[in-house]
């Protein structure tokens, strides 16, 4: 009787918690164009925060910068090269702290494919949730193994399943030969995942590529992990985050929104969407941004190193096809203190120099 009681009030907190957030359909909706919009009354900036990171990683479109956030995926000409239709997104049941969003719909390539994928926000915040934020640092490579076995345990009992199969069909055959195969190493870095009530579910790419897919009957691997049994793993972030605490710890610089201006008086909007990792050699990391003017909107791309609290940037111009080379527009030296990067941003062509200064959102 008791635990039913916990398990009522459990399920009646997380629902208080969120009653004032409210999901709706980014207009104009049509049948290739269904993306979510998070109206979220209790914090306008984490409302912000988490429709500016959407809109601006998946449709490569500022929020409010012209009449169809739609037209550039709709038509091939994001960074992709390829159009994007999204079809439908759900508001999955998650612990109060978070906001998790699974979102479906085809894109372009050699030929088109559908996709699925999962977006998760710290509500307190307004983040994006990072994988490697979740756990303590000596425990990512364990969780890496633990992926790892179960999509080798996955393959390896279909393969045995199919080794069994007395007059088997001749398909049979190219089916073993995929899943022997199979690249089954997986990276906290790239998996895709998303939180439940009380599990968390990775999901790690099929054992196919495109041309071979109709024969793959495992498709993409739902590796689930209950909370209680990731819990020696958890970083002190993580332990926060799921526990429903107010406490929030610093998290990494992948996937960050900051706010700032150059030369002291043009404000822009910076989006850090890609950081890798430092190799042992050079302990040199780099990352990829956007960040825009926002008076005009328009995305400019970032190509990034961070060494200690040193980050060095390219921001190129144009692709010459005659040099067949990048022509840069400007470069960016500037040092990282707690949540505020200053530094400065080089004209290319007038070598001026101006003042930059950013702080984390």
């Amino acid at each position: 009787m008791k635990k039913s009681i916990l398990f009522f009030m459990l399920i009646s907190s997380l629902s208080f918690s969120q009653k004032n957030l409210k999901i709706s359909d980014l207009q104009p909706k049509t049948e290739d164009s269904t993306f979510p919009v998070v109206s979220y009354a209790e914090n306008p900036l984490v409302e912000n925060k988490i429709n500016t990171f959407l809109q601006v990683n998946e449709l490569e479109y500022v929020p409010n910068s012209g009449s169809n956030p739609f037209k550039l995926v709709s038509i091939g000409a994001t960074s992709y090269s390829n159009y994007v239709y999204f079809y439908s997104w759900e508001k999955l049941e998650t612990p109060k702290n978070i906001l998790s969003i699974g979102m479906d719909g085809e894109a372009s390539g050699a030929y088109p494919e559908n996709f699925s994928i999962w977006k998760n926000f710290d509500l307190r915040t307004g983040n994006f949730i990072n994988a490697h934020d979740l756990f303590q640092a000596g425990s990512v490579k364990t969780i890496e193994r633990l992926l790892e076995q179960k999509v080798k345990k996955r393959v390896n009992d279909f393969l045995a399943e199919l080794k069994s199969e007395k007059n088997p069909p001749e398909e049979t055959e190219d089916q073993i030969a995929i899943y022997e195969d199979c690249f089954t190493e997986q990276s906290l870095e790239d998996i895709q995942y998303f939180f439940g009530k009380d599990k968390l579910t990775f999901v790690a790419g099929r054992c196919s590529n495109h041309a071979m897919r109709a024969l793959d009957d495992l498709g993409n691997h739902e590796l689930e992990f209950t909370y209680k049994e990731l819990e020696k793993y958890w970083s002190p972030y993580a332990k926060n985050l799921l526990s429903g605490s107010d406490t929030i710890e610093k998290t990494s610089f992948r996937n960050k929104l900051y706010k700032g201006k150059i030369d002291g008086k043009y404000p822009i909007t910076v989006l850090v969407s890609r950081l890798y990792p430092a190799d042992h050699s050079s302990e040199t990391s780099s990352f990829n941004a956007e960040y825009w003017y926002d008076k005009n909107k328009k995305l400019i791309k970032w190509d990034g190193k961070m060494k200690g609290n040193h980050i060095s940037i390219t921001e190129n111009d144009h692709y010459d096809e005659a040099t067949r080379q990048w022509i840069p527009r400007a470069f960016v030296e500037a040092e990282m203190k707690g949540n505020k990067i200053t530094g400065t941003w080089q004209d290319y062509k007038t070598k001026k120099y101006l003042s930059i200064e950013l702080e984390e959102l």
